[in-house]
């Protein structure tokens, strides 16, 4: 079964609800009975609850992809900085095979269809002076930086020389397409934040100032909306959970 992402459920609630007191405040003012005005109300929220849903649901599937294949992408570039030179070098040999390439490995050199490519993965965007000096150890042979990233400096050095490079993306894409990507990862399976870590940082003690100003304006604004209920309760809500964080919350976390 396809799981639905909470932030879709979140905004499909969220407009169905607003939808729905709307609606309540509109026919309430214009003298419809209490009985009539309710299922009318909820009627319209889940109708635009399902205009919602049908709308950014395929929005919501494409961003969830792109951060999976974003988590993907870093994870195989803190391997590939964290691996071993020569195992790097390996992995590249392999997927560039699979790609097609004519490809070989003589001692530290990687070369593909006449092409060296030059390994140069590191934690920190790469700069011109790393640039710099495989330039001199190569001497007038062209060669392709394959790295995570490249520094603006290191980029415009490359380019005046002619020669290319290879940076995350293209190098992510090339082991997905050619399915050569290393496993198991180095550190492919950090731990993530757990839902009590999430909890812990919502009741930080320095959240309860934002609690407060939300509920505060929420309260003033019962002042002046024609449907006046939701904003009293949830501004009261917000001011005692400001209390509450304040009082009783985490210092750090």
């Amino acid at each position: 079964m396809r799981k639905v992402d909470f932030p879709l459920i979140a905004d499909t609630v969220l407009y169905g609800a607003s939808a729905a007191f709307l609606a309540l405040a509109i026919l309430r003012y214009f003298r419809m009975g209490f009985a009539l005005a309710v299922p009318c109300a909820v009627l319209i929220g889940l109708a635009v609850s399902g205009i919602v849903f049908l709308i950014v649901y395929g929005r919501h599937r494409k961003r969830m992809l792109t951060k999976k294949q974003t988590e993907k992408r870093d994870a195989l570039m803190l391997h590939l900085a964290l691996e071993k030179d020569e195992r790097v070098r390996a992995a590249l040999l392999a997927a560039l095979c699979a790609d097609g390439k004519e490809a070989h490995c003589e001692e530290d050199e990687l070369s593909a269809d006449g092409e060296r490519y030059v390994p140069l993965f590191t934690m920190q965007p790469v700069s011109a002076d790393e640039i710099a000096r495989q330039i001199r150890r190569h001497g007038q042979t062209r060669f392709t930086a394959v790295c995570n990233k490249l520094s603006p400096e290191a980029e415009k050095l490359l380019a005046s020389f002619g020669m290319k490079a290879l940076c995350a993306d293209d190098v992510f894409a090339l082991f997905e397409r050619t399915d050569t990507t290393p496993d198991p990862l180095i550190c492919g399976d950090l731990p993530r934040r757990t839902g009590r870590k999430k909890l812990r940082a919502a009741f930080l003690k320095r959240n309860a100032r934002p609690f407060f100003v939300s509920g505060f304006f929420l309260l003033l604004m019962s002042l002046f909306a024609l449907f006046p209920v939701y904003y009293i309760v949830t501004g009261s809500a917000l001011i005692l959970c400001a209390i509450f964080v304040r009082a009783f919350g985490y210092s750090e976390l």
